[in-house]
């Protein structure tokens, strides 16, 4: 294998590992958020339009809240895990 082509696959699998970003708090916080909307959805309280809006935002609050990666906090470069949990 080229040594071109070995620096493009090690690139390629350093950009695919995703680094945690969010801290307890954060998740936690999401978590609640995301089971109130459900809620709110399921109870038809909120309907319609809004409803599923809100139930998609949830649906990615759980995701992110379950792996720990936000990826708008990674574009913004911000992080609310502690230092040492960083690149777990």
């Amino acid at each position: 294998m080229s040594p071109l082509k070995i620096a493009v696959m090690a690139s390629f699998e350093q950009n695919i590992i995703m680094k945690k970003n969010m801290g307890a708090a954060d998740r936690i916080l999401r978590i609640l958020i995301a089971i109130v909307i459900g809620v709110l959805y399921f109870t038809h309280v909120v309907t319609g339009t809004l409803g599923v809006v809100l139930m998609v935002i949830a649906a990615i609050f759980l995701l992110t809240s379950i792996v720990s990666v936000c990826p708008l906090y990674s574009v913004l470069g911000i992080s609310t895990c502690p230092r040492k949990q960083r690149n777990v």
